[in-house]
């Protein structure tokens, strides 16, 4: 009955209407809750901050209603160290075309080559005049992302549908939006996210060159604090930085049929179906299964995350590398989100998980040997990409002679109580 009366308790809490708080614009000064006021357990913290650590976390913040909850940093990276946001800076490229339309600089619905100039592209003049900037910000030019991902000369940029009828997770077109932006409001880039967005909310950043792409870099902090903003309706405490409410809601709702969990470069959650980069195939079911259905997300390569969740008041940042080559990590936010799931604390039980198994050698090389080990009890591995691994289970051993040698987490479940132990195989 005790994991019931929590489960409700929990619920009640993050639906419960707060006031959002705001960190002040200059200075570290940023107020926090203890996550015991969640009902999170520190034991169950932990294991958190070992998988993010196994997987090569940089860092990793919680708000909740603007309040830090978990604010943690690894090896030698602090709070004042800086880090790529990869392709999470996408949705804020969209944030900041949004503010160009709200002031008359331009429309979504104008022809790219309004701000461009024509030729742009290989296309003809009529296939080139038929791309807009909304296809921009949706992934649907129809520009054929298998001649180059990343390259931005007209000789890259070649035909393969017309526009608006193929969803493609494409860098080309998406980077091209910075010369949009660049061009109808006469300012560089960088001024004018610092004018529109970064001055507004306190995020010192910049986006910089690298190779074909403009990428944005920022602390930690930087990145929460965008999480905090895109939470909201365009406000910052008193101070108005997008007024267009309605274009706001479009950035966080599928901005076309083809693929339901996509945005304006924005992932979305909860939807019927999805589509990835590299892909033209199309899953059901939601992005993130673990997370809640109203989450929305600025996600890049390597695991920079900006998770937002309405309903519960949350914004959850990770910065760091090392879980694969997946261009948005779905799944490795998703291993987040389970581990975030079993942060509660159960009465009597979760302080007594460490009695329940023990591996038997660790490092090891062939098998990991589980003390304590009920037939019953549910068995995962995971690599540190938070990618399930199929191996073959003999009682309480497990064979991984097979595997690359490296860092593991071995997850472990007894009637709702779960714990991960982190194995090394050498």
């Amino acid at each position: 009955m005790k994991p019931l009366i929590i489960f409700f308790a929990l619920t009640l809490f993050f639906t419960a209407k707060s006031q959002t708080y705001f960190p002040p614009l200059t200075g570290t000064t940023w107020e926090t809750i203890p996550p015991s006021d969640l009902g999170w357990c520190d034991d169950s913290i932990q294991v958190l901050y070992d998988f993010l650590e196994g997987s090569d976390s940089k860092a990793f913040i919680v708000l909740k209603d603007g309040k830090i909850v978990l604010e943690k940093y690894f090896g030698t990276f602090t709070q004042d160290s800086v880090w790529v946001w990869n392709s999470a800076g996408k949705t804020l490229t969209a944030y900041a075309v949004g503010i160009a339309q709200t002031e008359g600089m331009l429309n979504i619905n104008d022809p790219s080559s309004d701000y461009l100039g024509t030729g742009w592209t290989s296309l003809t003049p009529t296939q080139e005049a038929a791309i807009t900037i909304r296809h921009q910000l949706t992934m649907t030019t129809g520009l054929d992302e298998g001649v180059s991902f990343d390259c931005t000369v007209p000789a890259c940029l070649q035909y393969l549908a017309a526009p608006g009828t193929r969803w493609s997770y494409h860098n080309s077109p998406y980077t091209l939006l910075d010369g949009v932006i660049e061009n109808a409001s006469g300012l560089t880039l960088n001024q004018f996210i610092q004018q529109k967005i970064g001055s507004k909310i306190g995020m010192n950043g910049l986006f910089v060159p690298y190779g074909y792409d403009n990428v944005f870099v920022s602390k930690a902090r930087g990145m929460a604090r965008f999480g905090l903003l895109l939470s909201q309706n365009g406000v910052w405490n008193t101070t108005t930085v997008q007024s267009d409410v309605n274009y706001l809601n479009d950035m966080r709702t599928p901005s076309q049929t083809l693929n339901n969990s996509y945005g304006y470069l924005t992932w979305l959650n909860g939807q019927s179906s999805f589509m990835l980069p590299s892909s033209q195939l199309v899953f059901p079911g939601s992005t993130i299964p673990n997370a809640p259905d109203d989450l929305y997300a600025a996600l890049g390569k390597n695991g920079q995350i900006i998770n937002v969740v309405p309903s519960q008041g949350l914004v959850i940042v990770r910065m760091g590398s090392s879980m694969g080559n997946s261009y948005v990590g779905n799944q490795y936010n998703d291993t987040i989100w389970q581990h975030i799931n079993n942060l509660g604390c159960v009465a009597g039980i979760a302080e007594n998980t460490n009695d329940f198994w023990s591996i038997q050698s660790n490092p090891t090389t062939d098998v990991i040997t589980i003390n304590g080990l009920n037939e019953s009890d549910g068995v995962s591995l995971y690599s540190p990409a938070g990618q399930r691994i199929e191996i073959a289970r003999n009682n309480s051993a497990l064979s991984v002679s097979a595997l690359p040698r490296g860092i593991y987490f071995v997850r472990l479940e007894r009637n709702g109580v779960m714990r991960t132990f982190k194995i090394l195989l050498n």
